[in-house]
């Protein structure tokens, strides 16, 4: 679901994106091991909620298996894709402990479904980390970003970008994230303490983190308002920003602040191209980097508190140790020195042919 850039100088800090999430189920999401045999008292589980959203596959989960071989050369993680069905995730940590697995990091499809999980699980002694989403239940200690600083520097992307437009009477279009996400209610929160009584947010729906469900949504908007009346939209993330950004080009809708979530590269070329206004930047690597250092500590019965410095109290009452990082806005004018200087993606990557000669008026190449 679904569901920070720090930029350069914060990932130096060591300060670790996103959404967010994203639902999907294009496969079974699942594999083994990564680097063993995933069993034994040195093994730590990774349990991420989806194959859909990019991130996941491509950055949280390499990042997070490197940083710790680096911190313990002699365990191993064992990893699993829920695919955006939480029965399935409840039945892979399920499977983890019956394997031996000391250490659960997950990153909850639903933080709620998968409390008895979490409670069977540390009934047993398992420790559980929750990554990026907060999941109810005896978690062990919390990894994210700030995430109602995410939907405030959402809120304020789309009025920066709004300007002299941005008045009471301009109609906004918000699509909001999975409720079963926890992190969808505070980017949500976050986005309404800077909008509200500067903009008039006219129709407002959960985009449940599905591109599909996201342009019904802004179809619907359409209908409601009128392709003329409608001033911007807050999308939560960058995936359903792509379902929005094709249904406003078929209505002939263009020039309006879009915003996003996630620095997906696909967001990326759809601000350089002009249809998107905004994304936020979680970097990945410094969450995964400390997801893992937390997961290890864990493991080897050391303290946290050095590494979780604050606390937040879950959807369940649990007061759980937390890391929150910092997220940063990017646009057009910030690109060179957020994803592409922290090496998220390369100019060439971003300036595909279709994108050559928007790149070139960006600045980019």
């Amino acid at each position: 679901m679904r569901r920070v850039v720090i930029g350069t100088a914060a990932v130096s800090m060591a300060l670790s994106m996103a959404a967010c999430g994203k639902a999907g189920n294009k496969s079974s999401g699942s594999s083994s091991s990564s680097s063993g045999s995933g069993s034994g008292g040195k093994s730590i589980g990774l349990l991420l909620p989806d194959n859909v959203t990019a991130r996941y596959e491509k950055f949280d989960k390499p990042y997070f298996e490197a940083k710790v071989k680096e911190l313990c050369g002699d365990c191993t993680v064992s990893y699993a894709n829920a695919a955006a069905d939480p029965t399935k995730q409840a039945q892979q940590m399920s499977t983890m402990v019956t394997k031996g697995v000391k250490v659960i990091v997950v990153s909850a499809q639903d933080s709620a479904a998968i409390k008895s999980s979490i409670q069977a699980a540390v009934s047993k002694g398992v420790k559980v980390v929750a990554y990026d989403r907060l999941a109810q239940g005896p978690v062990s200690a919390y990894v994210s970003f700030d995430n109602v600083k995410v939907g405030e520097l959402q809120g304020q992307a789309l009025l920066d970008a709004l300007g002299s437009k941005a008045t009471t009477k301009s109609k906004v279009v918000m699509i909001n994230g999975d409720d079963a996400d926890p992190n969808a209610g505070q980017f949500k929160q976050g986005a309404h303490k800077i909008l509200d009584g500067k903009v008039n947010i006219a129709y407002e729906q959960s985009g449940l983190w599905k591109d599909t469900v996201a342009a019904q949504k802004m179809s619907a908007a359409i209908t409601q308002l009128g392709a003329k009346n409608i001033a911007g939209v807050y999308s939560a993330n960058d995936g359903m920003a792509g379902g929005i950004a094709n249904t406003l080009k078929g209505a002939g809708i263009s020039g309006i602040p879009l915003t996003g979530q996630d620095a997906e590269l696909a967001g990326i070329q759809r601000i350089v191209a002009g249809t998107q206004s905004s994304t936020v930047y979680k970097a990945y690597k410094p969450e995964a980097d400390n997801a893992a250092e937390l997961a290890v500590n864990l493991l080897q019965g050391k303290d946290i508190k050095a590494l979780a410095d604050t606390t937040v109290t879950s959807g369940s009452g649990d007061k759980v140790q937390a890391k929150l990082l910092t997220p940063v806005s990017v646009t057009v004018k910030n690109i060179k020195d957020t994803v592409v200087k922290d090496g998220l993606y390369t100019v060439a990557q971003i300036c595909t042919p279709n994108y050559a000669a928007a790149c070139k008026k960006a600045g980019l190449q």
